[in-house]
């Protein structure tokens, strides 16, 4: 395991970029950012930093993180309050600051770096450690489970649908006949029945062959895309009129739901041919970027992890009437 402080352990993605989409919002008299992905706090530092009048609501379902990152920004005082659950409760974690509109909400998606790094945790295929993979190491669900004990069927279905992954018959395939002999316990075994199954020729196309497995055993485990279609419709109607949210994906899959929910609400809901546009037909955001930005060459020379970065940003535009209100 891993001592070195938080600081030293992860260098924040498209840092400097987020902090400029975030401070529009941030000028008011007692701002609040929930930042819903915290892992170990480099964005929250920045933003507690660069903003002095700021609180910030960091979520985060990895209990270890979240002693990590507490540990890290504790001098910032009652500035930073840590919340342990997962970032589809974004009404949570402003109800926790004491207010019913946030300012700004920042995503920071996927396997974070102390996750990657901490090797017995299960999460990186080069490493060879125990079929964990839990963000929440309390959780029930491990991938030792999914692997062991789903289906053929239920394997080839999210090894194709979660990692993308053209050969996810084979693999499952594989996976099934692997472990009628023995359980399949650690990372190297499932490694070494992933290249089985994938073609010699097709084993580098899209880097390690079984990137796109260990992406699907995660995102299973710990219902990654699931909690991420409440949480970004919960994020913008969380945020206040001129609040900001942003959201950093590193797989297509991530990215899609994002930008799909961003879309739908920078559109007018008008019926097409309608001569007038209603207020209540008029789009509640504003898109901020166009399309999804990517990190500069040097970032990425300098941080790897960045390469695969997609930000997209959102301002509320207006407010809607929600479930049960009145107008």
């Amino acid at each position: 395991m891993d001592h070195a402080p938080a600081e030293q352990r992860h260098i924040p993605v498209m840092l400097e970029r987020c902090l400029d989409l975030l401070a529009p919002a941030l000028d008011t008299e007692h701002p609040v950012v929930v930042d819903a992905t915290l892992g170990m706090g480099g964005h929250t530092h920045a933003m507690l930093e660069r903003f002095p009048g700021l609180r910030v609501v960091g979520i985060d379902r990895d209990p270890q993180a979240l002693d990590l990152a507490g540990e890290r920004l504790a001098h910032f005082g009652e500035r930073f309050t840590g919340i342990h659950t997962t970032y589809d409760h974004i009404d949570q974690a402003a109800a926790t600051a004491g207010v019913d509109r946030v300012d700004g909400i920042l995503f920071d998606l996927g396997v974070s770096s102390l996750q990657l790094d901490e090797r017995e945790r299960g999460f990186a295929y080069s490493f060879d450690a125990p079929l964990d993979m839990r963000m929440n190491s309390r959780a029930e669900l491990s991938a030792y489970t999914v692997v062991n004990e789903y289906s053929e069927a239920q394997l080839k279905d999210i090894i194709y649908r979660w990692g993308e992954d053209r050969f996810a018959p084979r693999i499952a395939r594989a996976i099934v006949a692997a472990r009628t002999e023995a359980p399949l316990r650690t990372t190297a075994q499932l490694v070494d029945v992933v290249r089985s199954a994938v073609p010699a020729a097709a084993q580098h196309k899209k880097g390690h062959p079984a990137k796109q497995t260990f992406q699907a055993l995660r995102i299973e485990v710990n219902e990654e895309l699931d909690v991420l279609e409440r949480a970004v419709p919960a994020a913008v109607e969380t945020v206040r009129v001129g609040g900001r949210v942003l959201a950093m994906s590193y797989h297509s899959l991530e990215d899609r739901i994002v930008k799909q929910e961003f879309t739908r609400g920078a559109r007018s809901t008008a019926p097409r041919g309608f001569p007038v546009e209603l207020p209540e037909h008029q789009p509640t955001l504003k898109v901020l970027t166009r399309g999804a930005e990517r990190a500069g060459e040097q970032e990425v020379r300098d941080n790897p992890r960045a390469a695969s970065a997609r930000l997209r940003a959102v301002e509320r535009l207006r407010e809607t009437t929600r479930p049960g209100s009145e107008r």
